[in-house]
């Protein structure tokens, strides 16, 4: 064996809990990834375990997600949506009896619905449970991200700064049983300090894009194919850029092959409306159902048929293909280094399953090939990896993104930029208030403390990001100013001591994520 492969998983949605509405558009965004991605991979860690295949997977569950799938009130909807699409596909299983192009498709999604269904009932509803048996499997690392997904290095308050961070430490450890050893950098966005944070939290490492590390000073010697240590003693792991385009790019990525299925030809809006009206959003608005009968078939606006087996195929022919170019990178690389190098291969987790909908056979089939087929690479997490090689090159990686360009641009443009007064204002109040209170009352208390959530909800870099790419826009601006107002109004209310009960039992039971946070992390 002569090097490592760690595949790391960002897992993370922004809190999108809309208890005062029945059926909520955004929430779908959950539903989505909870039967299309998270179960799908759960899945195949269990099978492999159960078939004695050894594997290792690094992921992050961000707090906002482990907060939403350990919700009562969500796992409850998240239900009513796999039995709606079950409902759907047994209808379809009739409506394309005598459509043999369409019927494999159809019974296909059935089935699968109706497994994820079961099997999101076998932990209670609750997949963090899932997780954490993984986990404790020794195949699964999981590790941490900000609080609320806030960008980092746009925040200017360190206070604010380290309540991003032990929030999401406190917030690990409360789900998974034990404090995270690494995190994932919301965005992958470092600057130069932001490790020290870290540190004071029990952080041992973290990833950057592959220019963070290539620009470090000193040089890494290794470039991105070994980890270095910040000044802090914190470590930094680069991303590896040529197994990374081998699956996000589109053109150049398995993901783009022509038998895949099209994601974007979906039944929810190909369908006749009074037909699909029960199974898209109760508003009338035609949304996706996950019900795809398409192949992506070529750049062009005719589709073929989409069929599993020969998708299914195409897959295991793919793992085989990353694995023999894994191979010969670790062979050349070996040949120049004093220790075994490590791929770092990270990819937003929804690519697998939602996005890519063959994505977890990939991994599947890659996991069982590199376990049965060959000797000269290994799964690692980073963890693993720091325990063989505790010493290494000390540099400090230059500040950087893994968004376009590779800086700060995607979350401070035109589209987005006005909100950073407002939340550089908030989180003066909120240290303010912190240093205030020393002794509040109860009611003072909640106050407090569902300021500081209402302050980290306004924080989440998604509403910068999709104000940027021009998706669900309006969304995010109202995301952004209503938890700016309920701050405001909450900090307002505590200056005055005036504080309306009524109002703040109302914005408690809508924004209700980390229910044990306690203000003072802002003193």
């Amino acid at each position: 064996m002569k090097g490592y492969l760690a595949v790391v998983l960002h897992a993370h949605l922004p809190y999108v809990r809309h208890p005062e509405h029945a059926d909520f558009l955004e929430e779908d965004w959950l539903y989505e990834a909870i039967f299309e991605t998270y179960i799908p991979l759960l899945l195949v860690y269990e099978r492999l375990i159960r078939d004695g295949v050894d594997f290792r997977v690094t992921m992050s569950l961000t707090p906002p997600l482990l907060s939403m799938l350990a919700d009562p009130l969500l796992q409850d909807r998240a239900l009513n949506y796999i039995e709606k699409l079950i409902d759907l596909t047994s209808k379809e299983k009739k409506r394309t009896e005598y459509q043999q192009e369409f019927k494999k498709s159809a019974d296909m999604y059935n089935w699968k619905f109706v497994e994820a269904r079961d099997y999101f009932l076998s932990y209670g509803k609750n997949l963090v449970n899932a997780f954490r048996k993984v986990q404790d499997a020794g195949k699964l690392e999981i590790i941490t991200c900000c609080a609320t997904h806030g960008y980092l290095p746009l925040m200017i308050n360190q206070k604010a700064i380290n309540a991003q961070i032990k929030v999401a430490v406190d917030t690990h450890e409360k789900h998974l049983g034990r404090k995270p050893k690494g995190i994932w950098l919301a965005e992958c966005a470092y600057f130069p300090g932001v490790d020290y944070t870290l540190k004071d939290h029990g952080i041992k490492f973290f990833f950057v894009d592959t220019h963070g590390i290539m620009y470090g000073v000193p040089r890494p010697k290794y470039g991105i194919f070994a980890p270095v240590f910040c000044p802090s003693g914190v470590a930094a792991f680069g991303r590896d850029v040529e197994s990374s385009k081998q699956v996000w790019s589109a053109k150049e990525g398995y993901p783009g092959d022509t038998n895949y299925r099209d994601f974007y030809r979906d039944v929810g809006f190909d369908l006749e409306y009074e037909y699909i009206k029960p199974y898209i959003n109760s508003n009338g608005t035609r949304t996706f159902t996950g019900v795809k009968y398409y192949k992506i078939t070529g750049e062009t606006v005719h589709k073929e048929p989409y069929d599993p087996q020969v998708a299914l195929d195409r897959s295991a022919e793919h793992a085989g293909n990353f694995l023999f170019n894994r191979g010969k990178q670790i062979e050349w690389l070996a040949s120049g280094m004093d220790r075994k190098p490590i791929i770092i291969s990270p990819y937003d987790a929804e690519l697998y399953g939602h996005w890519w909908y063959e994505g977890p056979d990939f991994l599947n089939f890659l996991f069982r090939k590199m376990h049965y087929d060959q000797d000269i690479i290994k799964m690692i997490t980073p963890s693993e990896y720091l325990a063989e090689y505790p010493v290494n090159q000390v540099s400090a990686p230059c500040e950087s993104s893994w968004g376009y360009k590779g800086y700060h641009e995607v979350w401070l443009e035109g589209g987005n930029d006005w909100v950073y007064r407002h939340l550089h204002k908030a989180a003066d109040r909120m240290c303010g208030l912190a240093e205030k209170f020393k002794s509040p009352g109860d009611l003072e208390r909640r106050a407090l403390n569902q300021a500081a959530r209402e302050l980290l909800l306004a924080q989440s870099s998604d509403w910068a990001f999709i104000m940027k790419t021009g998706t669900n826009v309006n969304y995010a601006v109202r995301r952004t100013k209503e938890h700016i107002v309920r701050f405001t109004r909450l900090y307002d209310s505590l200056n005055s001591g005036k504080i309306d009960q009524n109002y703040l039992s109302e914005i408690e039971y809508k924004d209700n994520i980390f229910p044990e946070i306690d203000y003072k992390v802002y003193g």
